[in-house]
């Protein structure tokens, strides 16, 4: 695989960025998401005969990497297009995809995605939402917390479990709720982290659905969700590189201009290293992302387990180290309104919790690419 970019691909991240430019930090989240999906990013990686752009993760991450560079990203990219589409798209029904994948890759339709549960975290194997088969259909019940964006979304893809017929062990399935389905509530999350996308928990009280909400095969689960999980830990690499990379240009252009005495700021290296330390650190967690963009895409899953967990952790810790390191820069003038950095303080941690911690990463990491025992 090759580490430079493409000119298709360079081309797309100026066209993003030039997006993300018009709208800026004080972006309205619905006009931002609908002007990119007539322009066809939203749908960049799903395939053309559903109206998508053909390309794939790697493609998507350099739309959501972009316009969060620009201070304008959009979490549901993370969700809509990446999770829930591509599960769609690789494991749908035709009816499904017909019905969706429209909608998705031109961003008139969006989809939450259902997982973490409050005694669950971050064990998938410990999930107790159960599906039951009835006369006409299925039958869901159980909860769902830290869900983004239910309220904006027009379904939501939750993640079940059902019982074996031969074994009678309980496995993951993939089934998509509307919005408007009874028994399918929401509250809200009251989150010290100020998004536009809202946080939510969920709670499924016998929610009915049609034998048609299954997504894929009842029996490739743990596949098909995974399919998922992979490319949200690659758009969530994406998240957090666009935005340190909005925080460092933030720093350095203050350290360019800003003077006490004789030189700017910038000229001393107490500034200028720690600035271009986190720099590299962020352009060496984007050459993982690529590389684990570029395996998924390839259809490389067991490779781009591995690399998309390593991209994850390596962007969260670079976006966490750029923005103290810029809202250190500016001193008292990071913490202000005015130059937007204080709240990346809080919303940078995002990427070293979500959608996994980067303990679980280190313990991933430790037995599957060392080989050494679990802990667990």
């Amino acid at each position: 695989m090759t580490v430079m970019e493409s000119q298709d691909h360079r081309d797309l991240r100026a066209a993003v960025a030039a997006l993300g430019r018009r709208h800026g930090r004080s972006y309205n989240r619905a006009a931002l998401w609908a002007e990119a999906g007539k322009l066809g990013y939203v749908g960049v990686n799903l395939p053309e005969e559903y109206g998508g752009g053909g390309g794939g993760i790697s493609e998507l991450s350099i739309v959501l990497e972009e316009s969060g560079a620009a201070g304008c990203p959009l979490l549901m990219m993370i969700v809509s297009p990446a999770i829930c589409a591509t599960v769609i798209a690789r494991f749908g029904t035709d009816e499904q995809k017909r019905t969706w994948l429209p909608g998705l890759a031109d961003g008139s339709l969006s989809m939450a995605f259902g997982i973490t549960e409050p005694d669950a975290g971050s064990n998938s194997h410990r999930i107790t939402t159960t599906a039951r088969r009835t006369a006409d259909g299925w039958s869901l019940t159980g909860r769902k917390v830290f869900v983004s964006g239910v309220d904006i979304a027009d379904a939501t893809l939750i993640v079940g479990r059902t019982e074996d017929a031969r074994t009678g062990r309980l496995k993951p399935c993939l089934f998509i709720v509307p919005r408007d389905a009874e028994g399918f509530h929401r509250s809200a999350i009251d989150m010290e982290l100020h998004a536009q996308e809202k946080q939510f928990e969920l709670v499924l009280d016998d929610v009915r659905l049609p034998a048609n909400a299954l997504v894929g095969d009842e029996d490739a689960g743990l596949l098909q969700l995974f399919a998922g999980l992979n490319p949200e830990r690659i758009m969530t690499a994406a998240f957090a590189i666009g935005m340190g990379r909005y925080a460092l240009a933030k720093a350095v252009d203050y350290a360019k201009e800003r003077q006490v005495w004789k030189d700017p700021i910038g000229a001393h290296q107490a500034i200028a290293h720690p600035l271009a330390q986190a720099h590299i650190e962020l352009e060496l967690a984007r050459l993982m992302m690529q590389k684990a963009a570029a395996l998924y895409d390839a259809g490389d899953d067991a490779g781009a387990g591995e690399a998309a967990n390593m991209a994850k952790y390596a962007a969260g810790e670079a976006c966490v180290r750029a923005v103290d390191q810029a809202v250190h820069t500016l001193g008292g003038n990071g913490l202000t309104r005015e130059y937007g950095l204080a709240k990346l303080v809080t919303a940078s941690r995002v990427a070293r919790i979500a959608p996994v911690s980067r303990e679980m990463i280190l313990n991933y990491v430790s037995h599957q690419s060392l080989g050494l025992p679990k802990s667990y």
